[in-house]
């Protein structure tokens, strides 16, 4: 049966979201290409693209409701239905599945009872799984509202969502501080988040995501050889974080001070880096050296 005509916002709510809205239009010099920020702004006041909202946007830009929908409809970052405040997504995609990327998706699905997509009873965490997340140098990773935390194991991801869900104080990797999914839609929409401090904890790309930026720009550093993680060189007392030739490297967030604690570089109490392969622990994994070293 046809839908009847969504209902409109509240008077307020309509007056508030016509004022962004209008500001958000007036950034770009064709008005349809205002629809993906809107689409965001109305997410933000519901968690979710609702009926209502693609009304508004189509109302506001001139377009019909069905063209509002095929976009809507066409990128998963916009929620069809009613989720979490706190979106979990684990990356899938090759190298974080076989880092165990695969093993942390099942073991949350268990420990929160949801399946993909689905939300806790409390309200607090949309599981899904993500085919990239876009940093592949610290697999396995789950991103929560689009912040990064690297270098998962089963046990640091579930103590993640419990915190979430606990209403404890998450510290992602690295970018901004943690807010909620609708206050993180609000900032796609492409208003300043207010917080203090937020925009320059934002920082930028890890360490390792730079390799090979500062390779092209000659920044070569000491030659070293990598072996595998927790295996020795045979005939070599190097301590940690230094070359064969005694040389000091430049380690990875993942690997270890030479005090033996987590390195400084890793700024979430959930970062987890993991000593092997979780999908398969009976063959550690490790960068190799080079052929003949």
């Amino acid at each position: 049966m046809p839908q009847l005509p969504a209902p409109d916002y509240p008077a307020d709510v309509r007056t508030r979201l016509e004022a962004d809205a209008r500001e958000v239009i007036a950034r770009y010099p064709d008005s349809r290409s205002a629809l993906l920020p809107l689409l965001h702004l109305v997410q933000s006041e519901e968690g979710h693209v609702t009926r209502t909202g693609q009304r508004f946007c189509a109302e506001m830009l001139g377009l019909t409701t069905a063209e509002v929908t095929a976009v809507a409809t066409f990128y998963s970052m916009y929620r069809r239905k009613p989720s979490g405040d706190y979106q979990v997504g684990v990356c899938t995609n090759t190298l974080c599945a076989v880092m165990g990327g695969d093993a942390i998706f099942e073991a949350l699905q268990e420990h929160l009872g949801v399946g993909n997509g689905e939300t806790t009873d409390d309200g607090k965490v949309t599981l899904e799984h993500i085919e990239c997340n876009a940093a592949c140098d610290f697999a396995p990773v789950v991103m929560v509202n689009w912040e990064f935390f690297d270098n998962q194991t089963v046990a640091s991801a579930k103590g993640l969502v419990d915190d979430l869900r606990a209403g404890s104080e998450v510290e992602p990797t690295r970018g901004a501080p943690l807010c909620t999914f609708k206050d993180t839609a609000r900032i796609l929409a492409g208003f300043p988040d207010e917080r203090p401090g937020a925009v320059e904890a934002s920082g930028g790309a890890g360490p390792a995501s730079l390799v090979g930026l500062r390779l092209a720009k000659g920044e070569t550093g000491p030659a070293r050889v990598v072996h595998p993680r927790g295996s020795k060189t045979p005939g070599s007392s190097a301590a940690p974080g230094s070359s064969r030739d005694g040389a000091p490297s430049d380690p990875s967030p993942a690997d270890p001070s030479p005090s033996g604690q987590p390195s400084s570089k890793h700024l979430s109490s959930h970062d987890a880096p993991q000593d092997t392969s979780a999908s398969d622990p009976d063959h550690p994994a490790g960068p190799a050296a080079e052929e003949g070293e």
